[in-house]
């Protein structure tokens, strides 16, 4: 993190202290926080994003192919969620259904794109914030962290793993590219399925790699994410936020709505089924046109103005029936609820996610939902390798309807993912992107309601407004 700019004020009890962190380094993208600090405790958070993309406009009158690739760009680190989100909107347009093939090897491309982004998440990301690395770069600079509580012989096991995770992530990247075509931004993943139909040879060669990635995340990455629960075990009841999930569910297993990771919302201690309807995007306090403010991204429009009175982010703000809404592993752990791995389950005592309770609305149990979800994709994505059929087609050919909708929803590491199409005279009419940190990062709502990381940063302790930890903590915890 960088930028931390503390506005002080005389030191005594009621005090307050803003603290402005511009930018929040070690995500994936372009963020800004600001906290108020009142007796070493977080009581209020703003959370920004300073960029406008555009992709909305960039798409409007191309061909609707286009998309696929175009969207891509949205994202380096997931670009296979957006190639997704965007495959699936248009083979709803198209009126079209995959094969099996294809299906799978949509699964095995997303599939280890999603274990590379945790990896990355992880070690590359957030865990320097709880084990001191050497001082040198990429380490350093970085805060006074005097809050580093594991004994010397654990700090450098994670130390060690994080040049051994920068392996597994080039590994990763070499498994995509065998049937995606390249990495990042794959050219493999289109409407209709996928354009390369797999070889023996590109699966036998994708499985060796990917004996090595399941050893590192059984074997290391798991247990290192328990091995930091036990000194760390106060951030499992620090950052709790609205407590209300949605999950979108992606991996599909059939051509029948069933998915590995499963859709769901849990509002207010309730589950409930997905509805697209229930979605609408507010923007009084977003760098967009009030008009377009409590639209469904159905009938969505993205019109900037960056000059408008009382916004501070370009990012929306998505509700799902009215209230705010936490996306990411925690959503779909919660959902799918999946028997813990043997690590988790000897160390918590309990056999299913959900039996954690509260301690997953925290900062570190965010880390346990993501590293449990590694371990489970990386078993399915095992099976997989062993359903694709070598030489067996991949790809439906359609062409282009003169007008049609279509609505994709599944997820990217980070959280729910959802495109939405209108063709009309065979072009692109309207293009709308809900992407994942667009329902974490938000700023608050038309009623003035904190987006998910404003309100799971209330209640942060900040001992030192100097170098305030545990707010990095808690904002990478969502891996924005």
């Amino acid at each position: 993190m960088a930028g931390c700019k503390p506005q002080a004020e005389p030191a005594g009890a009621g005090k307050k202290v803003k603290i402005s962190i511009d930018p929040v380094s070690r995500i994936e993208g372009h963020l800004k926080a600001e906290v108020t600090v009142k007796g070493g405790v977080v009581v209020d958070a703003r959370v920004s994003g300073g960029m406008y993309r555009g992709f909305e406009q960039i798409l409007t009158g191309r061909d609707p192919r286009d998309a696929t690739q175009i969207t891509q760009r949205i994202c380096g680190v997931c670009p296979t969620a957006h190639a997704t989100a965007s495959a699936l909107a248009l083979d709803d347009a198209f009126g079209v259904e995959l094969t099996d093939n294809g299906r799978i090897a949509r699964n095995l491309i997303l599939g280890a794109n999603f274990l590379q982004s945790h990896i990355l998440h992880f070690y590359h990301l957030a865990a320097l914030d709880y084990v001191n690395g050497p001082e040198t770069a990429p380490f350093i600079p970085r805060y006074k962290n005097n809050d580093v509580r594991v004994p010397k012989e654990i700090n450098d096991v994670a130390v060690g793993q994080y040049l051994e995770a920068l392996e597994m992530r080039k590994i990763l990247h070499e498994m995509v590219a065998l049937l995606g075509g390249k990495m990042p931004h794959v050219a493999g993943i289109v409407v209709g399925g996928a354009t390369e139909i797999p070889t023996r040879e590109a699966l036998d060669a994708y499985l060796v790699r990917f004996k090595r990635v399941k050893e590192f995340i059984l074997n290391k990455y798991v247990p290192l994410v328990y091995l930091l629960a036990g000194p760390y075990g106060d951030l499992l009841k620090q950052g709790v936020g609205h407590k209300n999930l949605v999950s979108w569910g992606v991996f599909p297993l059939d051509n029948k709505g069933n998915t590995l990771l499963k859709p769901g919302v849990y509002t207010d201690g309730k589950d409930y089924k997905v509805d697209p309807a229930m979605i609408k995007e507010h923007v009084k306090y977003s760098w967009f046109k009030d008009s377009t403010t409590g639209l469904n991204p159905t009938v969505g429009k993205t019109l900037p103005d960056p000059t408008k009175a009382g916004a501070y982010s370009f990012i929306k703000a998505p509700r799902y029936n009215g209230k705010p809404h936490e996306a990411g592993p925690l959503a779909r752990m919660w959902a799918t609820n999946p028997a813990l791995s043997k690590k988790g389950q000897d160390t918590l005592g309990v056999k299913n996610f959900r039996d954690i309770g509260d301690a997953g609305f925290s900062t570190l149990g965010r880390h346990v939902a993501r590293a449990e979800e590694t371990a489970l994709v990386a078993m399915a994505v095992e099976e997989w390798i062993a359903q694709a059929q070598p030489g067996k087609e991949t790809f439906v050919p359609t062409p282009i309807p003169k007008n049609a909708e279509g609505l994709g929803m599944t997820e990217a590491p980070r959280g729910a993912l959802l495109h939405y199409v209108d063709i009309k005279d065979s072009v692109i009419s309207n293009y709308q992107i809900t992407s994942a940190t667009i329902w974490n990062a938000n700023p608050r709502d038309d009623q003035g309601i904190r987006g998910p990381i404003e309100e799971a940063l209330v209640g942060v302790t900040v001992p030192d407004v100097e170098n305030p930890v545990n707010v990095g903590r808690l904002i990478r915890s969502y891996d924005p």
